[in-house]
């Protein structure tokens, strides 16, 4: 019997010394990413490049009400043959319009992409630096407190933000 619980004791001090050498932290992505020259330059590259894109679909919307406000004003005064054209006109200028906003600004469109190009190289660079810490600090698990409200707590000493920022060579206050 005894025997029998010396050895529940030494299995729970061994089971409570692994758990108590697991070491936790968070970063704030956001907070990272603010911080970060490159990401600011990448944001104000895709926001001037997304507004060209929005003026050209916005000049051919206004070609667009133009081409109908003139089909209007002269609807009365042009044959049938005539008035399919220029409906086919305005027709095609709408398609063309749609195409482009979706090429652009769809799913998988061009901002997307350009999105992906300048992200993904400053995103790799902050998991590797969050991975690097991990490891020589021995951390079990790092999280992320930008992306929800996933933590409902944090002690403000596991935040491992700054310390993602130095090993990308960034430095605060």
């Amino acid at each position: 019997m005894k025997r029998i619980l010396l050895l529940i004791v030494v299995i729970g001090v061994c089971c409570g010394s692994l758990f108590s050498q697991q070491r936790y932290g968070f970063v704030d992505t956001e907070y990272i990413l603010n911080k970060m020259p490159d990401y600011k330059n990448a944001q104000e590259q895709l926001d001037k490049v997304s507004q060209q894109w929005q003026n050209e679909i916005e000049t051919i919307a206004a070609d667009i009400k133009t081409l109908q406000a003139k089909y209007r004003a002269d609807e009365v005064f042009l044959s049938a043959e005539m008035r399919e054209k220029r409906e086919k006109e305005i027709h095609n200028k709408e398609v063309k319009a749609q195409k482009l906003q979706q090429s652009y600004f769809g799913r998988n469109g061009e901002l997307y992409k350009k999105r992906q190009e300048l992200m993904k190289p400053i995103q790799d660079d902050i998991y590797e630096a969050i991975k690097e810490i991990a490891k020589s600090g021995s951390y079990g698990m790092i999280i992320d407190r930008a992306n929800g409200p996933t933590i409902i707590y944090s002690n403000a000493k596991f935040d491992l933000s700054d310390k993602v920022l130095y090993k990308l060579g960034i430095r605060t206050n």
